[in-house]
């Protein structure tokens, strides 16, 4: 097993965990992952962050869930079991509708949550690590990879205002 050292400030305040990336980029140290009890507004700007691609992902699963509704419907009502409920033609556009919307918001939704749980490594078989519980709380933690040079993160993220820093050694 390999040991890595992590080194983690936490913040009391959003606006003092912005400015702390801001100076922490400013002097090129690594930032491995920020953890905040609420979602940051421009927080993935800050630390470059390229766009999610779960949108597209909906958008492919939804169209394929509208094939699929209607191209089964259209086959069931054409060619599989084809029946003329009072003179309407067999292949009835407007009544598909429904089930074909359904269909569509049915698969989007299960690939934007599979995808979610899948991109932040969350669900059954996940090996998360909890550095601090009370980033659930009202902490905001920078969480810094030592690769042999952990004082001198400390003593980065003390710099910067870290209130709390901390030294983590995890075996992966």
């Amino acid at each position: 097993m390999q040991e890595k050292t992590y080194v983690s400030g936490y913040f009391p305040d959003d606006k003092d965990l912005i400015v702390a990336i801001k100076e922490l980029q400013e002097k090129n140290v690594a930032i491995t992952d920020v953890r905040t009890p609420f979602p940051v507004h421009g927080l993935d700007t800050v630390l470059k962050m390229r766009r999610s691609r779960l949108p597209r992902a909906g958008f492919i699963a939804g169209v394929i869930g509208c094939a699929i509704g209607f191209g089964f419907q259209a086959w069931v009502f054409t060619e599989a079991w084809p029946l003329n409920f009072g003179g309407k033609p067999f292949m009835s556009v407007p009544s598909f509708i429904p089930v074909t919307f359904e269909l569509t918001v049915l698969f989007a939704a299960f690939a934007l949550v599979f995808g979610f749980l899948m991109r932040s490594n969350l669900g059954p078989g996940s090996d998360n690590i909890i550095f601090d519980e009370e980033v659930t709380n009202d902490r905001f933690q920078i969480l810094l990879e030592a690769d042999g040079n952990a004082d001198s993160l400390q003593e980065s993220l003390q710099s910067v205002g870290a209130l709390g820093v901390q030294l983590h050694e995890v075996k992966s």
